[in-house]
């Protein structure tokens, strides 16, 4: 005989809460389980199109991975470190940057600026906190003992945990079907693939489409010759899951690099603009709809409360537990909502006169 409703929210409550206070205390200790985890939900599509091409699980899975070293490779030997060089050198560009934006404003509008100026005050304490608070942020993490040893651990344990998890992801899901409640299975099952349909659409699609966008990004910002470009470009590519976001905050910290760098070429100026508006319309006309889908059930606004509720909450890892958590939360508010329209609770006794 099932358990008493009462009872099965019970012990369900129970162990939603014993899955927070594990989330809250071993934050930082869970964050390569979670990273390998959500690699090898990413990958695991992959592995099935090489299985149904012939490989074996293990097959498959060894030659995503053997890919995966030479990618990684590619990017530390070529990429990562100028990536980083631009970082330190726009940290310390920032108060030049500032210094620039004052002269500009003082030749265009003298009466803005003068000396006891509110408005010169501010720049250069944004200019000079930037690269204090930056150069300060950037050397301690790059010279902390600790935390290189914690990001040696990361790039040592994620990989291994990816491997072993996309390895044995068909199995684990198996078992954790039955391990469902028999009662439920139906409805979880239906559930579950509404969820994963979800994060398959939002996760996997905007992931690449923050790839594609910030190689993009990168490489046009590079050709047209813009200082940092590549550093920009990759935040652009990165804030681009966040709509409208990425286009922005990268737009307006090219287009305002350009116009110091190239102020009197308004060619190039046009063209750093000329490279974001076309960005944009390849996301939202090619790349979005292809592979994202028109709807995935993340409301923008929804996406950013998740963000900023589970970042608050758990760190780190809740930014990164935040969006599948709020798919799973908007299915359930969903089904939960579509039980409750059915039920006599909101039908009342309108249903009963109607009949």
């Amino acid at each position: 005989m099932a358990l008493p409703v009462r009872d099965q929210l019970k012990y369900w409550g129970l162990t939603a809460a014993v899955f927070s206070l594990v989330l809250w205390f071993l934050g930082d200790v869970l964050l390569p389980f979670v990273l390998g985890g959500a690699i090898a939900y990413f990958l695991d599509p992959v592995a099935d199109r090489l299985e149904r091409m012939g490989f074996s699980r293990g097959a498959a899975t060894g030659t995503i991975t053997v890919i995966g070293v030479l990618a990684f490779v590619v990017l530390a030997l070529a990429i990562i470190p100028t990536l980083i060089s631009q970082a330190l050198a726009l940290v310390q560009f920032a108060p030049q940057l500032f210094n620039d934006l004052q002269s500009f404003l003082t030749e265009r509008f003298p009466n803005l600026l003068d000396e006891n100026s509110v408005v010169r005050e501010t720049l250069i304490k944004i200019g000079q906190t930037i690269q204090d608070q930056g150069g300060r942020v950037i050397n301690t993490l790059f010279n902390s003992a600790k935390t290189v040893l914690d990001i040696a651990i990361l790039f040592l344990i994620v990989p291994v945990v990816a491997v072993y998890l996309l390895l044995d992801w068909d199995r684990m899901i198996a078992r954790i079907d039955a391990l469902v409640p028999r009662d439920h299975s139906e409805v979880v099952r239906q559930l579950a693939g509404e969820i994963d349909k979800v994060l398959s659409g939002f996760v996997r699609g905007m992931g690449s489409v923050c790839m594609v966008l910030g190689i993009y990004y990168a490489l046009a910002l590079w050709m047209v010759g813009l200082q940092f470009g590549l550093i920009v470009g990759v935040v652009a590519g990165m804030l681009t899951f966040i709509p409208y976001v990425g286009a922005l905050v990268g737009g307006l910290l090219a287009i305002g690099l350009a116009l110091f760098q190239f102020w009197g070429e308004w060619h190039w100026i046009v063209a750093v603009w000329a490279i974001f508006q076309s960005g944009q319309f390849i996301e939202g006309n090619i790349l979005t709809p292809r592979w994202v889908g028109s709807s995935v059930g993340l409301h923008p606004v929804w996406l950013l409360l998740a963000l900023s509720v589970f970042g608050s909450l758990f760190g780190f890892v809740g930014m990164l537990v935040a969006v599948p958590l709020a798919a799973a939360i908007g299915v359930l508010a969903r089904f939960a909502t579509a039980q409750y329209t059915g039920s006599r609770l909101y039908r009342g006794l309108t249903e009963r006169k109607e009949l």
